[in-house]
């Protein structure tokens, strides 16, 4: 019995190399370029109203697009939070996040699993304002 249970173990650890390793972090740049709000609420910004995306992401640098991200969001409090949902998608799977997207500051997102590489991927994306205009931000991954 433990042995079987100890091969058990070796053979789990090699399937786990493959994925996203613990303690990882990702950094790219989502250029917001496709997003659009769907009034549902009340006229003008309300609860209810839908954001919807799907934009590029590119490399620390915002110089490669190394993958693309899509989602949506939905109005929860007028002029200052969204609670939201996407995944980002690069050469070797996808990255699944879901939470709040503050109107202003930053905002830290659980990571709630992925595709390919990153499977058992858990932890927190961290999502920063690179500008006023909304137009940029950094996606930091942090893998756990």
């Amino acid at each position: 019995m433990m042995a079987t249970y100890g091969k058990t173990i070796v053979v789990a650890l090699l399937l786990a190399a493959g994925n996203a390793v613990a303690g990882e972090v990702i950094t790219v740049v989502e250029r917001a370029n496709t997003d659009a709000v769907t009034d549902l609420g009340a006229k003008g910004d309300s609860a209810g109203d839908l954001l919807t995306f799907a934009n590029p992401v590119f490399d620390k640098q915002n110089k490669n697009q190394v993958g693309t991200d899509q989602g949506y969001c939905v109005r929860t409090v007028a002029g200052k939070a969204w609670e939201c949902a996407w995944s980002m998608s690069l050469k070797d799977g996808a990255i699944t996040v879901a939470g709040p997207f503050l109107d202003a500051g930053d905002s830290v997102l659980a990571i709630t699993g992925g595709t390919g590489r990153y499977a058992a991927a858990r932890g927190q994306m961290k999502l920063h304002a690179r500008n006023a205009k909304g137009t940029e931000y950094d996606f930091v991954y942090e893998l756990q």
